[in-house]
């Protein structure tokens, strides 16, 4: 399976970059950036810390689209959705690890569906997706009584809050409990306010460090507490989760996919 790292200057894009040109079954087709990046015209293996592959950096999408049977894309909410309405027009297989889109943005994904094989995705390593589901198991079981909050802690230069793995999360727990996420989120607490109200999902996004990912689901009810909790140790884990994504999706029909699909959760 050729594949496009879209990205792939960026610190995910060099991970997959590195894995694809390892792993067995796929092939690096070539690498995306923005126009005026300076990693345009490198070769794609010294950015990712190794070997020349003889393949470059290259802002042409539409080029690099036609000789390719899907894209891995770890960037940014307005750069993923240009992506999918070209990759839909290819037919191709988009894996999806971005973060932080709005509900306009993920509309858009949704409608590029139709005509491509989307999988998308707030994290996508297999213990997380685990872990989520074990969260909505929990979240069925135990009522308003048992109060929810999710802590997420990562690097210093994560730019959306709460993380898309923390979002995730608190779909999980929101499903479990039958109610919509948007109507029962409560984040960026602040000063003298409201007690905490009874059903609603607590977040508190943590950045520091070099942390790439810990993520803790905190079930607390009266004199006693569940702790459910993932540790990310190396961003190959989400690579890894992405290239399974993508040669799961090659064999699907068109339509917009999760990692709970993929791993037939």
């Amino acid at each position: 399976m050729r594949l496009i790292v879209n990205g792939c200057a960026g610190r995910m894009g060099r991970v997959l970059v590195r894995l694809i040109a390892a792993q067995d079954g796929v092939e690096l087709a070539g690498g995306l950036e923005a126009a005026g990046s300076a990693a345009l015209g490198q070769d794609l293996g010294i950015l990712a810390g190794g070997e020349k592959l003889g393949l470059t950096a290259s802002d042409d999408a539409l080029a690099l689209l036609s000789q390719a049977d899907g894209v891995i894309d770890f960037t940014t909410p307005a750069a993923t959705v240009e992506l999918a309405a070209l990759a839909a027009q290819a037919r191709l297989v988009h894996v999806i690890g971005t973060t932080g889109c709005d509900a306009a943005e993920d509309a858009q994904i949704a409608a590029a569906a139709r005509h491509a094989r989307i999988v998308k995705s707030g994290n996508m390593s297999l213990g997380v997706n685990m872990l989520a589901g074990l969260v909505r198991q929990a979240a069925a079981q135990l009522d308003d009584d048992w109060d929810i909050e999710i802590v997420d802690m990562h690097h210093r230069h994560k730019v959306d809050a709460p993380s898309g793995t923390a979002l995730l999360l608190g779909e999980a727990a929101a499903a479990g409990r039958g109610v919509s996420l948007d109507d029962v989120k409560d984040s960026g607490r602040d000063g003298i306010g409201a007690p905490r109200a009874a059903g609603n999902i607590g977040f508190a996004a943590l950045r520091g460090g070099s942390v790439v990912g810990d993520h803790e689901v905190i079930l607390a009810g009266t004199h006693e507490h569940i702790r459910l909790a993932h540790r990310a140790e190396d961003r190959d884990i989400f690579a890894r989760g992405a290239l399974k994504a993508a040669l799961w999706a090659k064999d699907q029909p068109e339509g917009l996919y999760d990692m709970s699909d993929v791993l037939g959760l």
